[in-house]
């Protein structure tokens, strides 16, 4: 059984940082790219990051740009989203996701992802 798990949400004050971990089990993910999205209340789900199954290429929403960094780790089978420089509007609940890799995906929608992680909290106070 495959299964994404997220950790590292929380309740943070405005300009602090978290690092949200999701960690893959039950198959590998070398050949998966890796994507974070979110979803705050009444919203639709937004994508916020994804990273190639190399590790060599990353891309962000405009919003994200410079505050938050996507990593992953294969020997762990974990990716990683650290957030810096966080403001209120980044609270929402954030999901990771893995899409095998072909090139008639673009990664910055959701439908192009197979696996996704129940989801973590962060809430950023003002």
């Amino acid at each position: 059984q495959v299964q994404l798990v997220e950790s590292g949400g929380g309740l943070v004050q405005a300009g602090g940082s978290l690092r949200l971990s999701c960690t893959a089990s039950g198959r590998t993910f070398s050949g998966y790219h890796m994507g974070w999205f979110r979803q705050a209340p009444g919203k639709e789900r937004e994508f916020v990051a994804r990273i190639s199954w190399s590790g060599i290429s990353t891309y962000y929403v405009d919003s994200v740009k410079g505050r938050f960094t996507i990593s992953r780790d294969g020997t762990k089978n974990t990716v990683y989203l650290q957030m810096n420089s966080l403001k209120p509007e980044d609270t929402a609940v954030y999901y990771c996701a893995a899409g095998l890799s072909t090139l008639s995906r673009d990664f910055r929608r959701a439908q192009d992802y197979d696996y996704w992680g129940q989801g973590t909290q962060v809430t950023v106070s003002s």
